[in-house]
């Protein structure tokens, strides 16, 4: 069988290109000709990428198509319009995939992806795990049996999901070129909760997670910090290298935990996934074994030393993912000058949370501004540039991505530098390194 990718370098599509190649499958797919960093897994696999052509298109594909690419793409077109290829977007055709596995979901407008993770170390203490995860990693054996998926509520994308067990790690407003307010959004996660089929386990101290109405038929489970929390985190210990905390499971001690993760989000994503160990009958310590192997997923807080400077990418593009992020920076290195460079992706939302933006990124000592590129960027017909932004945090500045932005970044040196971004601007970090 032969499966062809429209926009093959996409984080989840790369990810699930190389699943389908090691179960055998031939696979080959087409994308811009700039570098990306999820290409990497596809050439180790000599997975053939083509620059987009209508031509490439032929009989008895089964296509796969991105969802930055609308109906009216030249490939996109081609491949409807071949009454012998199977067209699928990327979410129906995995969701689909998946229907015959363990499947755990990872959903929340923030940190979906470094749970995904998290529940992908887990799961291995019970089973052949596979995973499937927005930073263009993937993995799947002909044994699998358990399945860790990162949840996108993208357009609603999610939907296309039906998981045994699910994590809501927020319901924080997103995609606002899409749904209309905040009940709009709620609504989505409502939805989602009737396609689990065993038990959510959702952060209690969200408030808008607390006025989801969600399906009565499956037992939930609200877990934080706090003594409402089914799942609670007591003696809580953070540092600036680990953290430990006990669980409590309906006010009953379920263990104690310590893991090398700094940043209080990561606590609460851990204690979620704990949450899904306790409703799967894992005993403490084998949970503790397995998430205690987690380090993190690629462009989560991704680090590198190089002499005196730190740089660190991180997928950070809405405004709490960069307050959060620049904490956890704050709380890593107290005592070092902190450089972010942030680059937004879709004008709606910068438009949107403009003012969010600015507040989060001043905890920053110095802010760089990058303007939109994506093909998305302005999809919906926003049209701002990153100016809009930049007049709202006077002290920042507009940075081009070339050798001149580089140079104007070096000489912050010695410094943590922040690349946040979900678009791929993490080579500059490169030529920072080059430049003196």
């Amino acid at each position: 069988m032969e499966y062809y990718f429209i926009g093959i370098k996409g984080t989840g599509m790369a990810s699930l290109a190389c699943m389908l190649y090691d179960l055998g499958y031939q696979v080959s797919g087409s994308d811009l000709e700039k570098h990306f960093f999820t290409e990497e897994e596809l050439r180790k696999r000599n997975i053939e990428i083509k620059p987009f052509d209508p031509a490439n298109i032929h009989d008895n594909m089964n296509v796969i198509i991105g969802n930055a690419f609308l109906d009216d793409f030249p490939e996109v077109q081609a491949a409807h319009n071949n009454p012998t290829c199977v067209c699928r977007r990327y979410q129906y055709f995995v969701g689909d995939f998946l229907k015959d596995y363990h499947l755990v979901c990872a959903a929340g407008s923030h940190g979906k992806s470094t749970t995904t993770g998290m529940l992908a170390k887990m799961l291995q203490g019970i089973g052949e795990t596979g995973w499937l995860i927005g930073d263009g990693e993937g993995h799947i054996t002909k044994d699998t049996q358990y399945f860790a998926l990162e949840a996108d509520e993208f357009r609603r994308h999610f939907l296309a999901y039906h998981p045994e067990y699910a994590i809501i790690t927020n319901v924080d407003i997103d995609h606002v070129d899409y749904f209309k307010d905040k009940a709009d959004y709620r609504s989505a996660y409502e939805q989602f909760s009737d396609n689990v089929t065993k038990g959510i386990v959702i952060y209690g101290e969200d408030p808008e997670a607390r006025l989801c109405q969600l399906n009565p038929a499956v037992p939930h489970y609200w877990y934080g910090v706090k003594d409402d929390d089914d799942i609670q985190a007591v003696n809580c210990v953070e540092t600036n290298e680990y953290m430990e905390y006990d669980v409590l499971f309906q006010k009953k001690m379920f263990g104690h935990f310590r893991f090398t993760l700094v940043g209080h989000h990561l606590l609460l994503n851990s204690l979620a996934t704990i949450g899904v160990g306790i409703l799967l009958g894992m005993k403490p310590e084998t949970i503790q074994e397995h998430l205690g192997e987690f380090t993190g997923v690629k462009r989560r807080f991704e680090i590198e030393y190089d002499g005196d400077n730190i740089y660190v990418s991180d997928y950070a593009h809405h405004p709490t993912e960069v307050g959060v992020t620049l904490d956890a920076a704050r709380k890593r290195w107290p005592d070092r000058k902190i450089v972010c460079v942030f680059k937004p992706h879709r004008a709606s939302r910068v438009k949107y949370f403009a003012d969010d933006f600015a507040e989060k990124l001043r905890k920053a000592d110095k802010i760089y501004l990058c303007d939109f590129t994506s093909i998305d960027d302005k999809q919906d017909g926003t049209n701002i540039d990153i100016t809009y932004l930049q007049k709202r945090i006077p002290e920042s500045v507009v940075l081009t991505e070339d050798e001149k932005g580089a140079a104007l970044l070096a000489k912050e040196k010695p410094a943590v530098f922040m690349f946040l971004s979900s678009k791929d601007i993490y080579w500059l970090a490169d030529l920072v390194k080059k430049a003196k």
